[in-house]
């Protein structure tokens, strides 16, 4: 007892003198409601996520969790952030005491003694088990506190987190080792079919072992495992994981975890996430800063490195490779964070980014073409487009060099060009567009973030010098306008003879799994914007110039809206400006090449402080592995990329008085505002490194070569 004592006090001294960023991050913002977050421990980029479930399928619980649920199935392994769909979830432990049958004892908890912090989750149960979870990058580890020596946990291999699937373990090799290990594998097939690997630890020798048996289209084990606990009454689990093996999973745990301190890893942990907060320094009321430090914290969680120690990973084409770099990451929700996520990280984690990179490239290499939404190494093919393409050309227009450029625009055209799934490039180039009637849905919103695509390929070949692809790819680029409507003024569906879709409702958001239609997640009015990313110049043409763009603008921000419905991403509405979702957030920054940029600054405050704040509730719409936290902290900055494949970032309005970011090489780069308040929310005057600038925007270059800028801040 004196010992746990001492290491306590040795901990909370340790935290007390190190946690400076750290405490401003709440982990359940965003949990409670369509955020999707969880508040279990996780290191930055990390391959494990323990945490508590509450239940095991539902678009309320992708990540496991809901805020308000009253029971909880137990503590799995591994989870996704923010996202719409359910998967992960592996190795379910409950630890319980009497029969595994009282659920209402053995699942139900004290919600006022569940904490969560960067590196640590805690709870105590009904049942009387308190339950303390911490991590490294691929090793979990649970400590148990039990009301008396004797102890009792179920151990789940069956258990997931289930999308449209009721059977999700394919096949298992579960096995007990000895009297301390548990070791295997698990075959799943939910939104991606994957295989891991995994050895379990515990302090204590299994007393005893049974196993339950099998329910109808189960095929992993479920053991109950009883213990004889010393005078602690505590006890100690570690799990680790592997895409490749038993083997590397026992590696990762030798390498990762050799011994049994919990409190250890958890400070290490807290540490780890010091680094990373440390790189941006705010100054800001209380309020302001646990939200900005936690968005900053979701942010950061993925992509996962899923590489074993030893740099071994299973690749998309499910064979062993090797990274000299020890890097290969998955968890890649490219569709949401080409948009500011991956920008942002660029910024912040320059590091990172070559691996982040070569990673894309490596898919490519396996499977034939970039990744679109990567899990574990596979893809799942979820959304449209396919926006590794800009994010690779958003890293050699930012100077990254740690992956061969030309190699990088053979994959983006092959991307292109080579027919996969949600990609008909015959049908594309025949018609210039995807034609309604021969493909089953989303045909709108397919052309426009293909020709966005097909634009950062156009460029990527200019700056190789090549001339003639450059030129087939910049034509490419221009399909969007075959489904300009003229009498409509927006991006309607057209069939194959080249008739508009009728009828025709652009205020209706349509999407594949809930409202089959031309648009994804979205509807016309939100979808019109897409092309500006890359041309906003030939957007406005279409319209009829910037006093026309600006109209429809105005028009965009002010029409009243059908019913929101949070499943189609119609959520913290202003108009049609739908910032749940991914589609609107580079709109309001379009406003500064209009007649009245004024306007963003307003919208930017107003979406700022109706739609973020520092409670389980503050987070309207999925994080989606961080990019709703991206838009909140580029924002809060004063600046945001309509285009993130250049080295442009959009000026807008800052909302926080100072802010210092860290970046490599010792470099600084401030931002102050001057009078700023809650009514002085508009730019008067921007100064970068004491010159006064009268353009819009803000290049990736001055913020990284350090500096300053100035905001003189002003009521009207």
């Amino acid at each position: 007892m004196k010992r746990a004592l001492l290491a306590m006090l040795m901990l909370v001294s340790a935290l007390a003198h190190s946690q400076t960023y750290s405490q401003y991050v709440n982990v359940f913002v965003g949990t409670d409601g369509t955020g999707h977050t969880f508040p279990g421990p996780s290191l930055p980029f990390g391959m494990v996520q323990p945490g508590p479930d509450n239940a095991d399928q539902g678009w309320n619980h992708t990540s496991g969790y809901q805020y308000r649920d009253s029971l909880i199935m137990g503590f799995s392994q591994t989870r996704l952030s923010g996202t719409g769909i359910n998967e992960l979830g592996d190795i379910l432990l409950l630890p319980y005491v009497g029969s595994l049958n009282e659920r209402t004892l053995n699942n139900s908890y004290h919600k006022n003694t569940e904490k969560g912090s960067p590196g640590y989750y805690s709870v105590v149960m009904k049942n009387g088990v308190k339950v303390e979870l911490s991590c490294t990058e691929k090793v979990a580890i649970h400590r148990y506190t039990f009301p008396s020596n004797e102890a009792q946990v179920l151990a789940n291999f069956q258990h997931g987190l289930r999308f449209l699937t009721d059977s999700l373990v394919l096949n298992s090799n579960v096995r007990i080792e000895d009297a301390q290990t548990i070791s295997g594998s698990c075959h799943t097939k939910n939104w991606v079919e994957r295989t891991y690997f995994f050895v379990i630890k515990f302090d204590h020798p299994i007393a005893k072992a049974e196993e339950l048996p099998l329910m109808i289209k189960e095929n992993a084990p479920k053991y109950q495992l009883r213990f004889n606990l010393d005078a602690s009454k505590e006890l100690l689990v570690k799990v680790a994981l592997s895409t490749v093996s038993v083997d590397g999973a026992r590696l990762n745990m030798q390498a990762e975890m050799p011994i049994w301190d919990f409190d250890k890893v958890r400070q290490n942990a807290v540490q780890a996430w010091e680094k990373y907060l440390a790189r941006i320094e705010v100054e800001a009321p209380l309020k302001q800063k646990e939200i900005f430090y936690t968005a900053l914290y979701h942010l950061l969680l993925q992509p996962s490195n899923i590489c074993d120690v030893d740099g071994r990973y299973r690749g998309a084409d499910n064979s062993v490779k090797h990274s000299p770099t020890k890097e290969y990451y998955s968890t890649l929700s490219i569709w949401d964070i080409y948009r500011g996520a991956f920008p942002l990280l660029q910024l912040l984690v320059p590091e990172k980014v070559d691996g982040i990179i070569g990673s894309l490239l490596a898919h490519h290499k396996a499977a034939g073409f970039l990744p679109i939404w990567t899990v574990w190494g596979k893809d799942n093919y979820c959304m449209i487009g396919n926006h590794s393409i800009p994010m690779i050309l958003s890293a050699v227009n930012n100077g990254f060099t740690g992956f061969d450029h030309q190699e990088a625009l053979r994959a983006m055209v092959e991307s292109s060009t080579r027919n996969h799934i949600n990609s008909n490039w015959d049908m594309y180039e025949k018609y210039g567009y995807y034609p309604f009637d021969l493909i089953e849905n989303e045909a709108v919103s397919r052309t426009l973030e293909s020709s966005y695509d097909d634009w950062c390929v156009a460029e990527l070949a200019q700056k190789l010098d090549f001339s003639e692809l450059a030129e087939r790819f910049y034509e490419r680029a221009n399909f969007y306008k075959t489904l300009f409507d003229p009498e409509t003024k927006l991006f309607r569906g057209k069939d194959s003879y080249g008739k508009w879709r009728t009828p025709f409702d652009p205020l209706m958001a349509t999407s594949p799994m809930n409202n089959p239609g031309d648009y994804t997640e979205a509807n016309a009015w939100q979808y019109f914007w897409t092309p500006a990313q890359h041309d906003l110049s030939g957007v406005s043409q279409l319209l009829g110039g910037k006093t026309a763009l600006t109209q429809q603008l105005n028009s965009f921000f002010t029409l009243e809206s059908k019913s929101p419905n949070k499943f189609l991403g119609q959520e913290a509405m202003i108009g049609q400006y739908a910032h749940g979702n991914e589609p609107s957030h580079h709109i309001i920054y379009l406003y500064a090449y209009s007649n009245e940029p004024h306007r963003a600054h307003s919208y930017i405050h107003r979406v700022i402080n109706s739609f973020h704040n520092n409670t389980p509730d503050g987070m309207i719409g999925n994080d989606d592995c961080g990019q709703m936290s991206a838009w909140y902290i580029l924002s809060s900055l004063g600046f945001y990329p309509i285009n993130p494949a250049t080295s442009i970032f959009e000026l807008g309005a800052p909302q926080l008085s100072k802010a210092t970011l860290h970046l490599s090489n010792d470099r600084t780069f401030t931002i102050e505002t001057k009078g700023f308040s809650t009514e002085n929310i508009y730019p008067k005057e921007v100064y970068i490194n004491g010159v006064q600038v009268h353009r819009p925007f803000i290049t990736f270059q001055e913020i990284t070569a350090g500096g300053s800028m100035l905001f003189n801040m002003n009521k009207r």
